[in-house]
């Protein structure tokens, strides 16, 4: 019984400061209602770039986008990735080892109770993904990014 106690109370104190985090406000450069980006956005769009969802895996055809060009945050057009990063992580989804430099921003997400890096565009705070540690050379980072966040602009 003292077991349960403890780890209800663990849990709890978890998801308080996942709470804590969630409810940090950060202005950014680009801000819109909730009204004017759901009407720019598809309800999987909003989703995934307002609410932190997932799309499913491989059902973006940015997965399988390898030809050159750069990925822009599709909430305000912020280049945030080159394809000279990109990569076949075998995940199903549009998979980078690096962003372009002061594209994005990161937080710690606690959504399932594990704490994982999360990357959102550092204009306007679309969310993007997650950053692993199982990526390869030369950062060994693994950049997992849904595509509906992102639009591709080719060389």
């Amino acid at each position: 019984m003292k077991r349960r106690v403890f780890l209800a109370a663990a849990m709890g104190v978890g998801a308080g400061l996942a709470l804590g985090r969630r409810a940090e406000a950060k202005a950014f450069e680009v801000t819109r209602s909730e009204a004017e980006w759901r009407a720019m956005l598809t309800p999987l769009q909003y989703k995934v770039m307002r609410k932190e969802g997932t799309e499913r895996a491989f059902s973006s055809p940015l997965d399988k986008q390898y030809d050159a060009g750069t990925y822009h945050c599709r909430g305000c057009d912020l280049a945030v990735y080159s394809s000279e990063h990109k990569y076949d992580s075998g995940t199903g989804w549009p998979s980078f080892y690096q962003s372009l430099p002061d594209a994005i921003a990161t937080k710690t997400d606690f959504k399932i109770i594990y704490p994982r890096t999360e990357c959102h565009c550092r204009r306007c705070g679309s969310h993007f993904g997650h950053i692993f540690d199982d990526g390869p050379a030369p950062t060994g980072k693994r950049h997992c990014l849904n595509g509906v966040s992102l639009v591709f602009r080719a060389a």
